[in-house]
């Protein structure tokens, strides 16, 4: 059987698997309730930077297979299969993760469910969350258990979500009945085809799988973090140690980047609302590691200020400062939780007059942070610094030509917060070369 797909949420997750899964030959209508940026997406105006997304967008709008809504009558009545795609938000003030979102769908779509379908969430949710939709969706369907749940979390990078939504590396899948495994293998039977292992489970979990994952990734990240640490008062070198620690195949080089940390719409406030949820099950202890995880992570951002006022003589005061990036991440112009744009702040309070230059997030920072200044380029807003600090490893910034950018600084100082750039090229150019976790 051909199925219909709609997808209930048009940001970043829910716009990249529409598309993709029209690429692949689906019919489907994407829903939002904010009607400008369905407009703009009908027009094949993507509102984020994903690269190769627009492409596969417009291809699909063209050949009619991709078209988008703002109806829950008209996508209940096109689909069979219907894909929850929207955020889980930290709550203001708390760690715990916010589901409003998603039960405002069920209750909006459910209604109009008058026939047998399949409810796909696919958000990041505490555990317990899919059982709890389960039963509300079978209780507001007009269909009743005809309208099943199943959970199916996203394992999307930024910067390679196209990939990733067109070549998983696995998918999981949470289900309460055979017929919902039977239709979710139809649905995904292109990338099944090319061999992509599938893990049929429970919803508790499916809704595991992916918040596990982010601990972990998050727990290496400040693992190593936590060793530049020691480095810096052992007078030691990180990113040698780094180097040595991945040859070990127990351990591998992944996420073993030493640098300013981990930012971005996922990792945080998902190791936030892990711990949350943990505590409400009575568990909480065996999470309270991931408290010094995020909590590592955050002195990272501290200590790149701190290093940047060691370059600027001991304080900000008269200092021009030019910070490179601004995304959490290259390749993105996501700036959520930002550790670059944390830092550019956090100098700008101390007195320092902040430079910021990204090529892709420049606008959205902007519009986020519009005390600070930007630049056109990374020479512009390197005109008269006194300190240049890397903060996001654009490509464009790694292959900057330190004789080119030391032409346009007050002094020669550059703080490397990525560990991106070649420390003695830099300093055989005359740069005082500074960066987290190396002598």
């Amino acid at each position: 059987m051909a199925y219909r797909l709609t997808m209930v949420g048009t940001g970043y997750l829910g716009a990249t698997t529409s598309a993709c899964m029209a690429e692949l030959g689906f019919e489907v209508l994407s829903l939002d309730v904010d009607a400008e940026k369905i407009g703009r997406l009908q027009a094949g105006d993507l509102p984020i930077h994903e690269p190769g997304l627009q492409e596969v967008l417009r291809r699909n709008l063209a050949n009619g297979r991709l078209r988008f809504t703002t109806s829950y009558e008209e996508a209940a009545a096109f689909g069979d299969v219907h894909f929850l795609c929207l955020g889980t938000p930290q709550k203001p003030g708390e760690y715990a993760a916010d589901v409003s979102y998603l039960d405002a769908a069920i209750e909006s779509l459910a209604p109009h469910l008058t026939r047998e379908c399949l409810v796909v969430g696919k958000s990041t949710v505490p555990v317990g969350t899919a059982q709890r939709l389960a039963d509300k969706l079978a209780r507001l369907a007009p269909i009743g258990a005809g309208a099943e749940l199943a959970w199916n979390p996203e394992f999307l990078r930024e910067g390679f979500a196209v990939k990733d939504t067109l070549h998983p590396d696995r998918i999981v899948l949470g289900v309460a009945s055979d017929r919902a495994e039977k239709v979710m293998r139809e649905v995904y039977a292109p990338m099944l085809e090319m061999g992509t292992p599938m893990v049929i489970t429970d919803y508790p979990t499916a809704e595991l799988v992916k918040v596990a994952a982010n601990a972990f990734l998050a727990t290496k990240i400040s693992f190593i973090n936590a060793m530049a640490e020691v480095c810096e008062a052992a007078h030691a070198d990180v990113k040698q140690l780094s180097l040595a620690l991945s040859f070990d195949d127990r351990i591998g080089g992944k996420f073993l980047n030493p640098g300013l940390g981990f930012g971005g719409g996922c990792l945080p406030k998902d190791i936030r609302a892990f711990m949350a949820r943990a505590g409400e099950l009575g568990a909480d202890q065996a999470l309270t590691f991931l408290r010094e995880v995020d909590a590592i992570n955050m002195r990272r951002r501290a200590r790149m200020v701190d290093l940047a006022r060691e370059l600027a003589g001991g304080s900000f005061r008269n200092c021009t400062v030019a910070v490179l990036g601004a995304a959490f991440k290259p390749n993105s112009d996501d700036i959520r939780d930002s550790p670059a744009l944390d830092v550019a702040v956090k100098i700008s309070e101390q007195g320092g007059q902040v430079t910021v230059y990204d090529p892709v997030a420049q606008e959205n920072a902007r519009r986020a942070h519009p005390r600070l200044s930007y630049g056109t380029s990374a020479l512009e807003a390197a005109r008269d610094a006194h300190v240049v600090l890397l903060l996001t490893e654009w490509q464009e910034f790694i292959t900057m030509d330190p004789e080119e950018l030391g032409a346009m600084v007050a002094s020669r100082k550059i703080v490397d917060g990525r560990n991106a750039l070649d420390a003695e090229t830099w300093r055989a150019a005359g740069w005082h070369y500074r960066a987290l976790g190396r002598p």
